[in-house]
């Protein structure tokens, strides 16, 4: 998935939706990219998007950006 912008959204991403709610990306179901909290055993099964776990709102699941889904600051690279 990408955001609005383009970019691919990435495990470990910190994001906000709308005003007040933050949250980090869980999970890339359409990279294989898992967070141990979070395991493709357990959320494989979607088949496509992302999970993101808000502050506010929990996790949720998302096949589609919101249009106001927007990158806080990404994850750190992995190289």
């Amino acid at each position: 998935m990408k955001y609005i912008d383009e970019q691919n959204v990435r495990l470990g991403d910190k994001v906000a939706l709308g005003k007040d709610e933050e949250g980090v990306v869980v999970c890339s179901i359409d990279t294989g990219e898992y967070s141990s909290e979070y395991p493709e055993a357990q959320w494989g099964y979607l088949r496509k998007g992302v999970m993101i776990n808000f502050t506010l709102s929990g996790l949720i699941h998302y096949e589609e950006p919101e249009t106001d889904l927007r990158l806080v600051a990404r994850a750190p690279s992995k190289e």
